[in-house]
């Protein structure tokens, strides 16, 4: 909207200039990802941006290059209508050289095209991002944090250091944006932002293939050669993410030996792509696990694989909050998960899920074990599970509550 000012006439006759507002251009928004890999970050982010009215918001992503062995969804981002520009710099990894440019490309984008709102996702590209915003003066600066690197990523000075680079940013970030209450109240406690600039705003997903997944039934057990045999007897096993350390696979793979143990029928299946791919496949390789693990590498058909679950383990360090989890919940799919990061805000211990402490295999195996031997306990869970992401992780939702956000921080003269 845009003030402009008519002449009134009060009952003395007297003359009056009262503004009223007239509509003008959109909201300008402008994104900055470290890259566009198959991570939960980027698959919000596409969701998010093209969900968004296009009459009242105009945008923009900049992102880095993928790196090597992960899947890139720039292209599937672009036909979805997102207006994607690629700064090849802009990476994980610290560089001076490298991050000056990038805050420098940044700088010059922002001036040029102006935008109202800065909204960071990941770590990196919260940091060189805001720091970019704040020299070209964006009104506006928000950063999404999808989890933190202050537990399980770095040693203990470099984790300091970015906890005190975090610090300093949050008191300058207009909005702090956490996933779920845990991750809220960790980052205050961390001394990130304040409690007023700080608020909750949970991912949200097209979930639609994933509730309604009967027709896609059948499908994995048939790629995997079991379809002929009894599913009580052979049941499925998945874990689903980025085949990367913070996942901690070989957790899962431990957990699957000592399933096997009392199920010896059951398969496992890890869907996903990352650097640790080889060296996975080489520990699946020994017994008892050989024959029984299946690497599907990453997959569009996500849902037709939740559909032939029986269960699904997550068994990171940390978290933010996990997409694999939503999406097993809303294919009715109970989870055995740790208690890491916002975890806890999504697996509800014992109604549609199972809670672990991270690291300890035998307890992901004891309550695997339970859940397989009792269908119609994994069967009230995962209608439990349904419910409790139905509609609070739908991208309808989250778009409605992004949409409130930005309107109530883009003053009211650029705001339709």
């Amino acid at each position: 909207m845009t003030k402009r000012t008519v002449q009134r006439q009060d009952t003395r006759g007297n003359q009056h200039r009262t503004p009223f507002m007239t509509a003008t251009r959109p909201i300008r928004i402008c994104r900055v990802i470290a890259r566009m890999n198959g991570g939960g970050p980027a698959v919000h982010l596409s969701h998010l941006a093209a969900g968004l009215d296009p009459g009242h918001f105009s945008q923009i992503t900049i992102a880095g290059r993928t790196g090597s062995g992960e899947v890139d969804l720039t292209g599937e981002a672009r036909s979805r209508g997102l207006e994607i520009i690629t700064i090849p710099s802009l990476g994980r990894e610290l560089s001076l050289a490298a991050d000056t440019f990038t805050i420098a490309r940044l700088v010059r984008i922002f001036r040029q095209w102006k935008p109202d709102i800065v909204e960071t996702h990941t770590a990196k590209a919260g940091t060189v991002g805001r720091l970019a915003a704040m020299i070209a003066r964006v009104p506006v600066r928000i950063h999404v944090f999808h989890g933190h690197v202050f537990h399980g990523y770095f040693s203990p000075a470099r984790t300091r250091f970015f906890l005190e680079v975090e610090r300093a940013l949050g008191r300058t970030t207009t909005r702090i944006i956490a996933l779920g209450e845990r991750q809220r109240a960790d980052l205050l406690g961390y001394g990130i932002g304040t409690p007023s600039r700080v608020t909750s705003i949970p991912l949200g997903f097209d979930l639609t293939p994933f509730k309604d997944n009967r027709d896609r039934r059948g499908t994995l057990r048939a790629e995997l050669g079991i379809a002929h045999l009894s599913q009580s007897e052979t049941p499925v096993i998945g874990i689903v993410g980025r085949l990367v350390p913070i996942k901690a696979h070989e957790v899962f793979l431990d957990a699957a030996r000592t399933i096997l143990s009392e199920i010896p029928g059951a398969r496992f299946v890890i869907a996903g792509e990352g650097e640790r791919r080889t060296e996975l496949e080489q520990l699946a390789k020994h017994p008892p696990l050989e024959g029984r693990v299946h690497f599907l590498g990453w997959r569009h058909d996500t849902a037709s694989v939740y559909a032939d679950l029986d269960l699904v383990l997550l068994t990171s360090d940390n978290e933010g909050m996990p997409v694999t989890i939503i999406e097993s919940l809303a294919s009715a799919v109970p989870v055995v998960a740790t208690a890491v990061g916002g975890v806890p805000d999504l697996v509800r211990d014992g109604i549609n899920g199972i809670l672990t402490p991270p690291r300890d295999s035998q307890a992901i195996a004891r309550a695997s074990i339970t859940l397989l031997q009792d269908p119609g306990r994994r069967a009230r869970m995962g209608a439990s599970g349904r419910e409790s992401v139905i509609p609070e992780h739908e991208v309808e939702t989250l778009v409605g509550r992004m949409t409130r956000l930005y309107k109530s921080l883009v003053p009211s003269q650029t705001a339709l």
